[in-house]
């Protein structure tokens, strides 16, 4: 069996066992926090909190986890769903109406995974507690995005590979340019 075979049977079955298994409180709390997160509404509103209630702390934050954001956002969606033109999970492997209520873009990779870990990942290293804070709804993006049949779990996680290298980029980019322009 080549490997892309193998991560094709555990997309397939990993979907439909989460997609089955998820009790109806649980089935509601994800599909509230991703409502909250669409349109990135939830990381957008944080970081305003962040900004108001934080000093320059969260100033800091707040304007790191946002640059995260976009360019996951940019790579994610500009960039990725572009060029992978994956179909989404069969509607007929979800016992709920969700899978109707699905975007018919590219299912390859996840772009609300990546904005909430490009977001978590980037606010982390300024505020400790807030990224700990941030990484249970982002969590939870992530799980309902399968849950719900927008994804399979390997979009998920290219999304989450995704939202980590933007927030190390968006962390280290003010270093990087500093270091090659004093090479020239």
């Amino acid at each position: 069996m080549s490997l892309l075979t193998g991560i094709r049977e555990a997309d397939r079955s990993l979907t439909k066992r989460l997609a089955a298994s998820a009790p109806p409180g649980l089935h509601r709390a994800l599909s509230a926090v991703e409502e909250t997160a669409e349109g990135t509404k939830l990381w957008c509103g944080a970081a305003a909190v962040m900004a108001w209630l934080g000093g320059w702390r969260g100033r800091k934050a707040a304007a790191a986890g946002l640059a995260a954001v976009a360019l996951a956002q940019l790579v994610a969606n500009g960039v990725c769903k572009q060029l992978a033109d994956r179909p989404r999970p069969p509607r007929e492997w979800f016992p709920h109406d969700e899978a109707e209520d699905r975007p018919d873009s590219s299912s390859f990779p996840s772009g609300h995974t990546a904005a909430a870990v490009a977001f978590t990942a980037a606010i982390a290293p300024a505020w400790p507690a807030v990224g700990a804070a941030c990484a249970v709804p982002a969590a939870m993006v992530a799980v309902e995005r399968v849950q719900s049949g927008a994804h399979y779990p390997s979009d998920v996680a290219v999304g989450a590979a995704i939202g980590l290298a933007s927030a190390w980029l968006t962390r280290h980019a003010p270093r990087l340019i500093r270091v090659t322009g004093s090479l020239s």
